[in-house]
């Protein structure tokens, strides 16, 4: 709040290809006016305006519904416009929202992240699983092998509270372990698999810092500023934000697979600038691995640091739905009908 903490302007910005771009005509949808708006590729563009602009018409429904029709073969009704060109040249969409990755304490990073898998695996290979015969089946809190009997592995048990919302307690029995007392006789480095997953995420990618698959997950969860998360907290207990970072760090942790778009719509919805620093880091990290990234944003520092601006407006409602200006945020800058370049001027003024 001193303004001692700030995130500095990109040495440099990345230029685009004029040909490697996505190419929408004639936008209608809702306030749109008809809009032709081109979208690059291999680089990292944000959509601005001021709210009711247009941002999330043109995006989401026009472009982000056109694009998971054509790729994913949904069946969704995109937003109205003309034409969409240059889809061929993207391989998939990755549409990275701050929905809950789960309603019921079943889901948690771990399972998210498919880091889980290989953390039964390694359990199932200790010399007491072994004697025992525990397959890796046996560490599963959905398989009846291991789980704890009274709560079915969740943890927790589920409280109808009918005139009040439902209500998740620590059940009895296991105390929120998951897990029954068999399968917690067998440890690695002297951790339960429920130690495990009481683990904060920091503290698990010293554990196993030996395994090269498991670490190198733990690690990209911990490098999206999710270090201070347990890796087995319930995915219904977790912020959107940190939600986002979550998906985000499941994409970053999987082997390279070919051209995509990911699209975000404003993803700095309260975060602190710390995690907006961290989430500017691997946005970039996405487009130097040769994707393309596309953020619907009102975050003056994410808007700085884009390589491309798309501004609508110039005000919101009907008075909206235009494209106002479409560059480089230092050109934007320059542009006296756009609310985003009045917000701009003060960074390229006191960083020529």
């Amino acid at each position: 709040m001193r303004g001692e903490k700030s995130i500095p302007l990109p040495k440099k910005y990345r230029p685009f290809n004029p040909e490697y771009l996505i190419s929408v005509t004639g936008a209608a949808a809702n306030n749109l006016k008809k809009l032709d708006v081109n979208f690059p590729l291999g680089i990292f563009t944000v959509v601005t305006g001021v709210s009711g602009s247009g941002k999330s018409s043109l995006v989401v429904d026009v472009l982000q519904r056109a694009l998971e029709k054509e790729i994913n073969g949904k069946l969704i009704k995109p937003g109205t416009h003309k034409k969409i060109s240059g889809i061929a040249q993207l391989e998939s969409i990755m549409v990275i929202n701050q929905e809950a990755i789960g309603r019921t304490p079943r889901s948690n990073p771990a399972t998210y992240a498919k880091v889980l898998e290989p953390i039964r695996n390694l359990f199932s290979s200790m010399p007491e699983a072994k004697q025992r015969g525990f397959s890796k089946r046996r560490f599963s809190f959905n398989a009846k092998e291991g789980r704890c009997p009274v709560c079915d592995g969740q943890g927790f048990q589920l409280i109808e509270m009918h005139f009040l919302s439902d209500v998740w307690v620590k059940c009895d029995q296991c105390k929120g372990k998951r897990y029954n007392r068999e399968t917690l006789a067998v440890k690695y480095k002297g951790h339960t698999i429920a130690d495990v997953l009481e683990m904060e995420i920091s503290k698990a990618v010293e554990v196993f810092v030996a395994q090269p698959r498991i670490k190198r997950i733990l690690k990209t969860l911990e490098d999206v500023g999710l270090g201070y998360m347990k890796l087995g907290q319930a995915g219904n207990t977790l912020s959107g934000g940190e939600a986002q970072r979550l998906k985000l760090a499941a994409e970053l942790a999987r082997r390279a697979h070919g051209p995509t778009l990911y699209i975000l719509d404003e993803p700095t919805t309260g975060l602190h600038i710390d995690d907006v620093a961290r989430l500017l880091k691997i946005l970039h990290s996405l487009v130097d691995e040769g994707h393309s990234v596309l953020v619907v944003e009102h975050n003056i520092d994410l808007i700085k640091c884009a390589d491309h601006v798309i501004d609508l407006g110039p005000e919101g409602g009907d008075k909206g739905g235009r494209l106002v200006f479409e560059g480089t945020p230092k050109n934007c800058s320059k542009n006296k009908l756009s609310y985003t370049g009045k917000f701009l001027e003060a960074f390229f003024y006191s960083n020529p």
